[in-house]
This record gives structure tokens, sequence and C-alpha cells, in this order.
């Protein structure tokens, strides 16, 4: 009897494996298609998904677990990084990101303009931070601490979604052309600041 429950095994986990990837598939093909995912009910998703409302909620006992799921997910489907381990990885951060965004456009736009999405970012914010605080304090460590925050607070907008939304639509830039702009803009604030040129008010 342990021998069957040891070869199975696997085979379960592989199952639930390949369930909980339809699921958070099916969530971003509706996101995509819709843009409205506060409006994406669980039963919605479990059709998309082709499975039983019950196996949803057994994967992710409620919506805010899916979506907590979900972002981390989703960034891994387009390979963005979202763990910066130095300055380097901050500047290049966009220019490597945005062109990302475009191909999967619908689902950011989402993410951004509905409660669901800005919870999916909420979630992240204090990992986020800290990741940031991290791979910054080396330029930062020179500066007070009200000058930190504000530069610290630039590279997280410059790094993130909004920036490349703004970039597009007020700027009228592809994502590969805002990539570089904030990639840009990056590396000049934090050059100044590591160069010790950087305005103090």
């Amino acid at each position: 009897m342990s021998d069957t429950r040891s070869y199975n095994s696997p085979l379960r986990e592989g199952k639930a494996r390949e369930t909980r990837e339809a699921i958070l598939n099916a969530l971003y093909r509706l996101m995509s298609a819709s843009c409205m995912p506060d409006e994406i009910s669980m039963e919605a998703i479990a059709t998309e998904a082709g499975v039983q409302r019950r196996t949803v909620f057994r994967h992710f006992p409620t919506k805010d677990d899916l979506l907590t799921a979900f972002w981390p997910w989703l960034n891994e489907l387009m390979g963005a990084s979202i763990s910066p381990e130095d300055v380097r990885d901050i500047v290049k951060g966009p220019q490597e990101a945005f062109p990302r965004f475009d191909a999967h456009e619908a689902a950011i736009r989402a993410s951004l303009h509905s409660r669901t999405g800005r919870d999916m970012r909420a979630g992240m914010v204090a990992s986020r931070r800290l990741r940031f605080a991290g791979a910054l304090a080396p330029v930062l460590s020179e500066l007070s601490p009200a000058e930190a925050r504000r530069v610290e607070a630039l590279a997280h907008l410059l790094y993130s979604a909004s920036a490349w939304e703004v970039l597009k639509d007020y700027g009228g830039l592809t994502g590969a052309q805002a990539g570089e702009a904030a990639s840009w803009a990056l590396d000049t604030i934090l050059s100044a600041v590591g160069s010790g040129s950087l305005t103090r008010t």
C-alpha cells in the first residue's frame, strides 16, 4: 500500500500543478479579454479553466488568495524581474520589462485600473520596498534619510507599470522606447547621487 502511495504522489502533485496553472491562465485570459477583473467571478474562472468551481476553491480558498498568487505568476510569465539585487538591476529594469508589458498590455492595464489589480500589487509593496532599499543602499548611504526616501520613491515610480503606461499614453512611446527613457532617467538620477552632484534642498 505504501508503494502505491509513493508511486501516485508525484502524479497527484503534477496534476495539482497543472490544475493550478490552468486556473491562473484562465484568470489571465479573462482579464485580457474584459479588462474588468473586479467583475470576474470564481465561477467564470472555473468555466474558463475547464474545472469545477470547488476545484478552484481547493487551490485558492478565496479570490484574494487567487489574486495574491496571480501577480507574481504574471511577472514570471512575462519574464520580468521583480527582485533587483543591485543598482544595475534597477537601472536596466524598465528597459527589460516595459517591452514585455506591451505583449501583455490588456492584463497590465487591468491590473492598474481595477480594485483587484491594485489589491494584487498592494500585497507586494512591503517586499518590493525591502528589495529596492537593499539594492539602492550603496548609492543612498551618503544621503540624508529624507533625500534617500525621495530618490528611492523615484526609483519605484520609474521602474513601474504606471510609468510604462504614462510614457506610452502621454509620451506616445512604444514599450521599448518607454523602457529606454525610464532606464535613462534612473541612470541619470542615480549617477548624480553616486557622484555627489545631486542638488540638495
